[in-house]
């Protein structure tokens, strides 16, 4: 059988993301900064700036799935990309004209926030049909392998184009790879199986068969658990370490883009190891070892400057290394687990459970920095993603090697 490498379709699908995953690594990088360095602001401020890049999976995570489920889903993620492209390219436009402000790019964040939504449900929910459910791990390790790879490269050059355009300008980076990603979504040939009408017509009812579905599944619920309390913290870290850098540590855009870099680095490591480590050791285990790994982040809120920047990085490089090994596994289990009629309620059942807290704790990170500061509030976050594991080791994971089937 091929490798997925050589299928053209899956090709597209992997390039065009390849694409949008770079460039939104420039916003990523460019919003925080823009905030701090053109419009000063404060700690909580960027705090509630990362809220509103998240928030929209807590306000309508869970209708999007039922939505989803209804329609083809290439062509939303291809509405989503156009709709992404639009809201990113006003930032640009806005500075150009001397416009820009903090509520601009509040609702700039909240809007391309609603809009990934729709996209990361419907992606998730496409992958199966497109490569079939014996390719999941292969499809799911080379798109979260582009992925890192654009964290690798995408942060440094963020820097770059930061110090030398300004972020603002820099941002259009994100609104032009946005259109490429549609582009390639378009020129998918195969065909896409219109869904079957829901048996149960009420959005409502709907909703609960997906929430059934997740928290009555004990493995899934622990996942769910897991993952949430994870991005509960890691949230609050994203929400002051720009902060921390500029502020503390005294660094320069492109400095910082390197070190938020060496994270992209182990996530590579960890797409191009997930399916063995799978293979060797059971995709439970992998998945109990990826969360394990992420302990090297304890290292982070030592940073000082000089040569301490180093621990920046070696933090961060633990961290993407565990969660992609863990994000693999238990995406491609829960893929194969789900019945394709309810992928994208499930998807979205979980994206609700997982990235709903992720607003809730860039508040809490902005709102402790102000009050025990930007180290200790690194600390707690990094502690607090660590003690997730609880989640795992408190469920049926912690006697099984593989996930089950069914």
């Amino acid at each position: 059988m091929p490798g997925l490498g050589r299928q053209r379709d899956f090709r597209l699908l992997w390039g065009g993301q390849s694409v949008s995953e770079m460039g939104s690594q420039v916003t990523n990088l460019a919003f925080p900064l823009v905030a701090v360095e053109v419009l000063r602001a404060s700690a909580f401020e960027v705090g509630v700036l990362t809220a509103c890049s998240t928030a929209a999976f807590l306000l309508v995570g869970l209708p999007a799935g039922a939505w989803v489920d209804r329609l083809r889903r290439r062509r939303v993620m291809m509405a989503a990309d156009l709709g992404r492209m639009a809201a990113v390219g006003s930032i640009p436009v806005a500075y150009a004209v001397g416009g820009l402000t903090l509520a601009q790019l509040y609702v700039t964040a909240l809007a391309a926030g609603v809009l990934t939504v729709f996209f990361d449900v419907a992606y998730q929910s496409y992958l199966p049909g497109l490569v079939g459910p014996e390719r999941l791990v292969e499809g799911n390790a080379k798109l979260a392998g582009s992925a890192q790879v654009a964290q690798v490269a995408g942060p440094s050059v963020a820097g770059g184009l930061v110090q030398a355009l300004g972020g603002p300008v820099a941002v259009a980076v994100d609104a032009a790879s946005f259109f490429v990603s549609s582009l390639t979504l378009a020129l998918i040939a195969a065909p896409e199986a219109v869904p079957d009408p829901p048996a149960r017509a009420g959005l409502r009812a709907q909703i609960g068969e997906g929430l059934r579905f997740v928290l009555g599944h004990p493995t899934l619920r622990a996942i769910a658990g897991c993952t949430g309390t994870s991005n509960l913290f890691s949230s609050m870290m994203a929400a002051v370490e720009v902060v921390f850098l500029v502020r503390v540590i005294h660094l320069r855009a492109g400095i910082i883009g390197l070190l938020f870099a060496a994270g992209g680095i182990g996530g590579v490591v960890g797409a191009l190891s997930a399916s063995s480590v799978a293979r060797r050791i059971g995709g439970v285990r992998a998945t109990m070892a990826g969360m394990t790994l992420t302990a090297g982040g304890l290292v982070i809120p030592l940073t000082g400057r000089g040569a301490g920047v180093v621990l920046f990085a070696v933090g961060s490089f633990f961290l993407g290394l565990g969660a992609v090994i863990y994000n693999i596994n238990q995406v491609s289990f829960r893929q194969r687990l789900c019945p394709p009629a309810l992928l994208g309620r499930m998807n979205a059942t979980m994206r609700f459970l997982v990235w709903g807290e992720m607003p809730i704790g860039a508040l809490i990170g902005g709102a402790l920095a102000g009050g025990i500061g930007l180290r200790n509030t690194l600390w707690v976050g990094v502690v607090g993603q660590l003690l997730a594991i609880i989640w795992l080791l408190a469920s049926p994971m912690r006697s099984l090697r593989d996930f089950p089937e069914t």
